[in-house]
């Protein structure tokens, strides 16, 4: 039923089971003097930047006995602490961060500034070259640590989260704008197409959920559902941050401006910033609801999803015109804006978050970085058959054996040819003679050609013989008989006769008189050569024939190589796209978990120093002497650990602080900001940039360069934690500062007050609890008192008997004491309209120039703001003669 206002205006229903919930957070950083002590491990990170060098520490305090300026409290016990991080010392045997929980900054900054002075007196007593560059650039490192140093300590790590949510309830439709109007004379009749279409986005109807408590799933929703299009909102906004962007179990975070401890009230500056943020998202979601839905009464047919439906509309008056209006139905939207919970924050910065998932990402592009055209580098002159050092067979072999091929072996020297024939008798006249030719293998020429020649002559003195070489000089004249030779044909007394002939060498020879003749010509070949010696006494380089075999056998190799490589690369290939599709067909929920577990861990090494590892090397070796499985890490599997005493003792070391971490932080609200790629080492850039996944967020976290991390702490370990902290993340050796504990005191206080959290699932029947806080201000003047007190209010109106009251806020300050006058007490009765009675007042409280407030929390928690949205919907308003000029 519809509910009227105090004008009596019916008010439409608003439809709280229908309530959608986006949660949210506004983070404070709080503004606070630095501490006089604390802050161990900021001052050990500052000595190690030091680089201290071997007897430096106490050369610097030798420096500053003998200065005239204040050595500023430079003890000896702090020099002697100093001298145990020179660069002799091991980095296990150091002091831990807690050294230096009581050791005062300007303590610490007066030995950088002398070790600075001291660094640069020796880098000016040395000429230049490279030992002076070296000392100069350790004189720019205690600079820059000892500014640092004054950066570091001067910002406070605790801040405050509020813990919120948006409730965004359905409110009933109001008329929207005009969509169409059509206008009939009396008794005009005419057909009206309604068209309905929605032009969708996917950026905003694609709605993935990364909660990590549900299952993860992709679906595509109504335009109209405004709390998925203020999530896709968030999410459209987190992509376009190009300072950081936010990670963590909170989708909708937003910063307020740095400011001491205070109310967080719907007054506060928080609470303001909060409600500027969330309108700001709320109103986009529902212009881009608004865009992305349209109505139109026309008869023009488009291509798309759509909706048509046709009627009738006749005029019945035979006299008076008519007027048909249509209006679209915008659904309404109640959004509020609650904050239900105060935690304190821990800040912290962590290099590389996404270290351990670039590892994959890694591989992949060493695999891909194989892949390529084959090239054979092997050259020519390496296939020998000479056996290498090293080696015991030739090394073409090797180079087969290595590509797997089969090659031939070098080509043996041919035999010389040569020949011995007999020659015709001549009588009468010169005649020539040419025997077969010499077959000069291929690849081959002649080197040396020698003849020997045997004949007789003609009988009679008169008739002797002669014998003539064709093409040499070469005459034997008027001889009777004998043996000649031998003459070497190529030698220069012969012209070099047929010297480096190939293929086929014909000698022809010229006679007469002769009787009984043979002729023998032998020859020495040599392989041809391709790149001659410049000295002709020594062989060639190369031949043909070498040249040929080498050529034959690196063709061999290449094959086979080629073959081996499309191998190896259809393998490699294989492997990236078994490790692409391992890397991006991950559910959302998973890719969520891994990246949570990668902060926790950075965390972790943070926190507890460098000399913390998750499994110590010790044990590491007593589970390799036990046969462990440390690859697939199935080590504890059996009915026995196989661990001693002294092994399991190390597994332990950390097990009180590991255990100690998880309880007092709140893994599911730590807000992650995570920044770009250039706040890691230049080297990485490069690769960290090219970075690449399908899902937003996971390549956000691939390429942070770094992350700052806001720890939650959970409630009831405020204390703890700050003591932890501020005591070098080891222990607690001494008490922290006392405005850091009252900080954290005064966030669980207010907790304690404002939030009393979700009812238990079966509460006693006097359990008092409402879903909405209901609040009234009082002017009284009271005092202290362990009596009930009635309290007069401008409305008693909502408030419950047993219910729990806070009173006065938590700005202000009993002058008399300096402690916050805010109190929570129990409501005993409600004598009426403008009264309550509280069983007692633990603070004096003035309403006579301010009021102060008395509220009732409610378990949804405070709410900070409230304001309407509209989206569209389906629903179209008719009405005939509608008075358009009244802007309805």
């Amino acid at each position: 039923m519809n509910e009227s206002d105090a004008t009596g205006v019916t008010v439409p229903p608003v439809f709280t089971g229908s309530a959608r919930e986006v949660p949210k957070a506004t983070l404070v950083q709080l503004r606070l003097p630095a501490p006089p002590a604390g802050q161990a491990l900021i001052k050990s990170a500052y000595v190690r930047q030091l680089g201290l060098r071997p007897d430096e520490a106490h050369a610097v305090r030798d420096h500053l006995r003998h200065a005239d300026e204040v050595s500023g409290d430079v003890s000896d016990e702090l020099v002697e602490l100093l001298a145990q991080f020179e660069q002799r010392t091991q980095p296990s045997l150091m002091p831990p961060p807690s050294a230096f929980v009581d050791i005062p900054v300007p303590a610490l900054k007066a030995f950088g500034d002398a070790l600075i002075e001291l660094r640069q007196r020796q880098a000016g007593q040395l000429a230049d070259g490279p030992t002076r560059g070296l000392a100069e650039q350790d004189v720019r490192g205690a600079v820059v640590a000892v500014r640092g140093l004054l950066a570091n300590t001067q910002a406070t790590p605790l801040g405050m989260l509020n813990l919120e949510r948006l409730e965004m309830v359905p409110a009933g439709l109001e008329r929207g704008e005009l969509i169409a109007t059509i206008p009939l004379a009396p008794l005009e009749e005419t057909a009206v197409s309604h068209k309905e279409w929605s032009v969708r986005s996917k950026e905003f109807t694609s709605i993935v959920t990364d909660s990590l408590e549900t299952v993860s799933e992709t679906g595509v929703t109504d335009n109209t559902e405004l709390s998925q299009s203020t999530s896709s909102q968030a999410q459209h906004s987190n992509q376009f941050n190009v300072t950081a962007t936010v990670a963590g179990g909170i989708p909708v975070i937003n910063g307020s401006a740095q400011s001491g401890f205070s109310s967080q009230d719907s007054k506060s500056q928080s609470a303001t910033d909060s409600t500027k943020h969330a309108t700001s998202l709320t109103k986009k979601a529902s212009s881009r609801a608004k865009q992305e839905h349209k109505v139109t009464i026309s008869t023009t047919t488009v291509t798309g999803s759509e909706e048509t439906s046709t009627r009738v509309l006749k005029n019945p008056s035979q006299v008076a015109a008519m007027r048909v209006d249509y209006f679209s139905l915008m659904r309404k939207w109640r959004v509020r804006l609650y904050r239900y919970g105060l935690r304190l924050t821990y800040d912290l910065v962590i290099p590389e978050p996404g270290a351990g998932l670039r590892r994959m990402h890694k591989e992949l592009a060493d695999l891909k970085n194989q892949l390529g055209p084959f090239q054979f580098g092997l050259p020519h002159a390496e296939i020998t058959d000479a056996v290498l050092p090293g080696e015991t067979q030739p090394h073409y072999r090797v180079l087969a054996e290595r590509y797997g091929a089969v090659v031939p072996d070098p080509p043996l020297v041919p035999s010389a040819p040569q020949f011995s024939v007999g020659a015709p008798s001549q009588d009468e006249g010169w005649h020539i003679f040419t025997p077969d030719p010499l077959e000069v293998p291929e690849g081959y020429r002649i080197k040396t050609l020698t003849m020997w020649f045997a004949t007789t002559s003609k009988t009679g003195d008169e008739n002797k013989f002669s014998f003539k070489v064709l093409g040499t000089p070469l005459y034997v004249k008027d001889q009777t008989q004998g043996e000649f030779g031998p003459f070497e044909l190529t030698s220069t007394a012969y012209n070099k006769f047929m010297l480096h002939a190939t293929g086929k060498v014909y000698i022809s020879f010229e006679m007469i008189n002769n009787r009984n003749t043979t002729i023998r010509v032998a020859s020495e070949i040599e392989p041809i050569p391709t790149q001659p010696d410049p000295d002709p006494t020594k062989p060639a380089h190369s031949d043909r024939i070498r040249d040929k075999w080498q050529s034959d056998v690196w063709n061999l190799l290449r094959d086979a190589a080629q073959t081996q490589y499309y191998e190896r690369q259809q393998d490699i290939a294989t492997k990236a796209a078994a490790l692409q599709e391992q890397i991006e067909q991950v559910d959302t929920l998973t890719l969520r978990r891994e990246e949570s577990e990668e902060i926790m861990k950075g965390v972790l090494r943070f926190l507890l120093g460098p000399d913390f590892a998750f499994m110590p090397p010790e044990v590491v070796d007593a589970f390799v002497k036990a046969r462990v499985d440390l690859e697939h890490g199935i080590g504890f599997d059996e009915n026995g650990l196989g661990l001693d005493a002294t092994a399991w003792a190390t597994v332990r070391e950390h097990e009180d602080v590991v255990r100690f971490i998880n309880q007092a932080i709140e893994w599911e609200n730590v807000v992650t900001f995570l920044y770009s790629y250039f706040w890691d080492v230049p080297q990485s850039w490069n690769f960290i940039r090219r970075l690449r996944h399908p899902d937003a967020n996971r390549q956000a976290f691939l390429r942070s360069g770094s992350a700052r991390v806001v720890l939650t702490v959970r409630k009831g370990w405020e204390e703890d934690w700050v003591r932890f902290a501020e005591g070098g993340f080891k222990s607690q050796p001494t008490t922290p500062n006392s405005q850091y504990l009252t900080i954290a005191r005064e966030i669980a206080a207010y907790d304690d007050r404002n939030y009393p959290g979700i009812p238990p699932a079966n509460p006693a029947r006097t359990a008092v609890r409402l879903e909405e806080a209901v609040y009234a201000t009082s002017k009284d003047v009271l005092g202290k008192t362990a009596n009930p007190v009635t309290i007069r209010v401008d409305s008693s109106k909502d408030f419950l008997v047993g219910a729990q009251v806070v009173i006065d806020s938590a700005d202000k300050t009993d002058p008399a004491d300096g402690r916050v006058v805010q109190e929570s007490q129990i409501i005993t009765a409600i004598p009426d309209a403008t009264r309550i009675t509280v069983a007692r007042l633990d603070r004096a409280h003035d309403g006579s120039v301010t009021p102060f407030a008395v509220l009732q929390p409610g378990t949804k928690g405070a709410l900070i703001a409230e304001w309407n949205e509209y989206t569209p919907s389906s629903g179209t308003d008719i009405e005939i003669g509608s008075d358009l000029g009244s802007g309805v």
